[in-house]
């Protein structure tokens, strides 16, 4: 299926030059204020919320577990490969021992680049690096005009195409929202594709049986005009291995394991423990589950091949008691994020996590349980950060005004990182003798100098007083975000692509849809 255009009521604009200062022109009529692409990085320890010996009693647990517990492993050729490295296999169940554990975790690699087609949008992961990915998943999407509705092909790839446009988005997490129109045999396929060519980002293959990552690894291939070998060397895709919560790891999870890291391509490992649901009630409780699961999935990553490419992955939250739904944005929440962080680093491995909220619509709540996902992810020294745009309804719905909401919000993190500026200069004692005692700075050159991009340019924010405010006709968040996310479509510029690869692509696509694609049961 060809790419299609997008489809906005907003009227056409010619995308605009960047400023040096790494925005767009203020001043330009109809343009979206946005930082200029850039690497972003912590320039400060990430928070710790647990002691050491606090860390070790919880690595301890997990060891506990995996040992006297075990996980079950539904592969046989996984549950082959962990007895020949000296796991006690009993049917599908998998006991570790605690010193095999301790020696397998030693051998992932502390930092790895992300490579993408475009090397500029390559992405250093680990350390003090942040990556921020869209939403991804989602089984509908929505908006203020069309309301919430199955995902389909035409908003899967209206999300990528914003995905492209907003610097801050680092990768693509998977698909912003399912393409449910599109049959599940081929829609790995189209979905592909369509990320090759709407944008030049890294990004997600899922780990749905071996034809779907194995088409996966070839299409990341194409994109960056590389042979095999150098693919190899040049980890250019990534898989969420999600275990299925409490301790398993069922067939197509561990296919994807064994797919991407026996060609050293990126897996990160992340279990969904709700607290209260598929882990135990209590915080702590909950992190020694994911943290057992995770470091089986690390595990086994070195078994299948020493130094492959792992993310740690954290995604512990709560449920509400009352009736049983995910609760995301929540103290437990931020807890977890930070205390998953310090359980990564002590694994000296880079650490995955997520903005998200159970918000059902673009409201306070979606704003404020984002912001305290962020402070969590941030503070908690995240490296990888899933569905930083878009999440809403506990990741149900795949939103075009959140994820606006979601790209100023991330933006707001990436310039509270940006290093404080104290030169000579920037310190104004000359400004301050220039207006003296009881002056304003307004007119001071100092001013004058750096006001068009002094401080940071929101997107969604409106910072005009109440008599602007109101002759302007009451404008709210959501409203200001529904006739942005429209400009940007409309802005938005499809990358470049070299015809040569294009054509392989297709071919490739062309291909492997006329011989079936992936086998489904319908």
């Amino acid at each position: 299926m060809p790419v299609t255009d997008a489809v906005t009521s907003s009227p056409e604009t010619s995308r605009r030059s960047r400023r040096d200062s790494g925005r767009r022109p203020a001043a330009a009529k109809g343009s979206i204020p946005q930082l200029s692409r850039r690497k972003v990085a912590r320039a400060f320890p990430a928070m710790t919320l647990l002691s050491a010996d606090e860390i070790e009693s919880i690595h301890h647990a997990s060891l506990k577990v995996l040992s006297e517990i075990g996980m079950d492993f539904t592969l046989p050729e996984a549950r082959d490969l962990l007895k020949a490295a000296g796991a006690d296999i009993q049917g599908e169940r998998v006991r570790f021992d605690p010193v095999m554990v301790e020696q397998l975790i030693t051998t992932a690699p502390s930092e790895f680049t992300f490579h993408a087609r475009n090397p500029e949008n390559s992405q250093r992961v680990g350390g003090p690096n942040m990556m921020f990915g869209t939403v991804g998943s989602p089984p509908n999407s929505s908006d203020m005009d069309g309301g919430r509705r199955t995902g389909n092909h035409r908003d899967y790839q209206n999300f990528l195409r914003l995905a492209q446009y907003f610097n801050c988005i680092g990768f693509i997490s998977g698909y912003p929202v399912e393409p449910v129109d599109l049959h599940a045999s081929i829609r790995h396929l189209e979905a592909l594709r369509d990320m090759v060519v709407l944008t030049d980002k890294p990004f997600h293959a899922y780990s749905l049986g071996a034809e779907r990552i194995l088409d996966g690894i070839e299409i990341a291939r194409i994109a960056r005009g590389i042979s095999a070998e150098q693919m190899e060397r040049e980890p250019s895709l990534f898989t969420i291995v999600n275990t299925n919560s409490p301790l398993k790891l069922d067939t197509p999870m561990l296919r994807g394991i064994i797919e991407m890291s026996s060609r050293n391509q990126i897996v990160c490992v992340t279990p969904f423990t709700l607290a209260g649901a598929m882990a135990p009630v209590t915080v702590a409780g909950a992190l020694v589950e994911q943290n057992a699961e995770a470091l089986a999935g690390l595990a086994f990553t070195q078994i299948v091949r020493k130094g492959a490419p792992f993310i740690y992955g954290g995604f512990t939250s709560n449920v509400d008691m009352k009736s049983g739904a995910p609760a995301f944005g929540t103290p437990e929440y931020m807890k977890a994020c930070i205390v998953g962080g310090q359980l990564a680093r002590r694994y000296n491995v880079p650490y995955r996590t997520s903005n998200t909220c159970a918000a059902n619509t673009v409201d306070a709540q979606a704003a404020y349980e984002s912001v305290f996902s962020l402070w969590g992810v941030t503070m908690g020294g995240g490296n990888l950060i899933m569905h930083g745009a878009g999440w809403l309804e506990g990741g149900l719905v795949a939103s075009f005004e959140k994820f606006v909401l979601d790209c100023d919000l991330i933006q707001m993190v990436m310039e509270f990182l940006k290093p404080l500026e104290t030169s000579e200069d920037a310190l104004g004692v000359e400004a301050i003798r220039e207006v003296g005692p009881g002056g304003h700075f307004f007119g001071a050159q100092h001013t004058l100098a750096r006001y068009t991009d002094a401080f940071y340019a929101p997107i969604i924010s409106d910072w005009r007083n109440n008599q602007q405010w109101l002759a302007a006709g009451k404008p709210e968040a959501m409203q200001r975000a529904n006739i942005v996310w429209k400009q940007a479509l409309a802005e938005y510029e499809a990358p470049p692509l070299d015809p040569a690869i294009r054509e392989e692509l297709d071919s490739f696509v062309e291909r492997r849809k006329r011989e079936g694609g992936a086998p489904t049961d319908f």
